[in-house]
C-alpha cells in the first residue's frame, strides 16, 4: 500500500492507496468527482448508474486513496476494453480516421481518475493510475481526457500516454476530448517510483 504524508497548511492526513469496493462506495467516489470535475446533482445521478454498471464488467477494478480516518479523497477505475462498449463505439471512428483503431483491442481503459482538489499535486493521481495499470494483463492502456493543456493531460503525457485522436465529441459533452494511449507498464519518473 502506498502512503502519502500531508504537507503545508492542510491537515496532515496520510493518504493510502489500495483496493476500493467502488460499488459500495460509489456515492463517496462521485462526491470526489463532483468537486474535482465540477458536476451537478443531475449528472452525478446519471454517472452513478454508469459506474455501477461498469463494475459488473469482467476485469473491472478500482483503487482508492483514503485518509487515516477512512475518507475517500481520490479514486481510479478501469477495465479491459471492449469494442462493444459505448465509449469505444464513440471514439472508434476518430481513431480509425487516424489509423489508430487497433488501440481499442487488447487495451486496458482508464474509465475515471479523480483526486479531490485539496489533495492534488501530491502524486496521488500518478500512484492511482500506475498501481491500477500495473495489475493489467493487457500490453497497453487507453483513456480520454478533455482536449486542453491541463494538469491531467500533463500527467498522462509524463506516464507515456500520447494523443491517438483529438477533437473527439461525446454526445451531451460540451467540450471536445482527446483519446490517449500508452504502452504498459507506464513510465516512472527518474527520481523513483513516486517521483519528485
Amino acid at each position: 500500500m502506498l502512503r502519502f504524508p500531508g504537507h503545508g497548511h492542510r491537515r496532515p492526513d496520510e493518504v493510502a492507496i489500495g483496493p476500493l469496493d467502488l460499488s459500495a462506495r460509489v456515492d463517496e467516489a462521485l462526491a470526489v468527482q463532483a468537486v474535482a470535475f465540477g458536476l451537478g446533482a443531475e449528472e452525478i445521478a446519471v454517472r452513478r448508474q454508469i459506474v455501477l454498471r461498469h463494475m459488473t464488467h469482467p476485469g473491472a477494478r478500482a483503487l482508492g486513496a483514503t485518509t487515516r480516518d477512512g475518507r475517500l479523497v481520490g479514486f481510479v477505475y478501469g477495465m479491459p476494453n471492449d469494442r462493444t462498449h459505448w465509449w469505444s463505439t464513440v471514439v472508434e471512428p476518430y481513431l480509425r480516421a487516424r489509423g489508430n483503431d487497433a488501440w481499442l483491442d487488447n487495451s486496458f481503459v482508464i474509465t475515471e481518475l479523480h483526486v479531490h482538489p485539496h489533495h492534488q499535486n501530491r502524486g496521488i493521481g500518478r500512484a492511482l493510475i500506475t498501481a491500477l495499470t500495473d495489475g493489467a494483463s493487457e500490453p497497453r492502456s487507453i483513456l480520454s481526457a478533455i482536449d486542453t493543456d491541463s494538469p491531467a493531460r500533463g500527467l498522462y503525457r509524463s506516464l507515456g500516454y500520447e494523443d491517438l485522436a483529438r477533437q473527439v465529441y461525446f454526445p451531451s459533452a460540451a467540450k471536445p476530448y482527446a483519446v490517449m494511449g500508452a504502452p504498459l507498464p507506464l513510465l516512472r519518473p527518474r527520481g523513483g517510483p513516486e517521483g519528485p
